[in-house]
């Protein structure tokens, strides 16, 4: 019997002001990247320029996806 998953997919990307939140089907947060679009903030923030926050933001929703995938190889 599977147990049912505590962050049920799909996943998606939000655009905040300044970062993306990851969110559950449920609408959840499951995980957020933070962005600023000020040079001298992320060198002494350590945020990440818009582009990236985006991508890893997008790979994380991707998650779900690619773990039912790996699982349907194995199997």
């Amino acid at each position: 019997m599977t147990e049912p998953r505590r962050f049920p997919p799909p996943w998606r990307a939000v655009e905040l002001e300044e970062a993306f939140r990851i969110e559950d089907a449920n609408g959840f947060a499951v995980a957020y990247t933070y962005f600023t679009a000020d040079p001298e903030r992320r060198s002494s923030t350590g945020r990440m320029s818009k582009e990236e926050a985006r991508r890893i933001a997008v790979s994380i929703a991707a998650l779900p996806g690619l773990r039912a995938a790996l699982r349907d190889k194995v199997d």
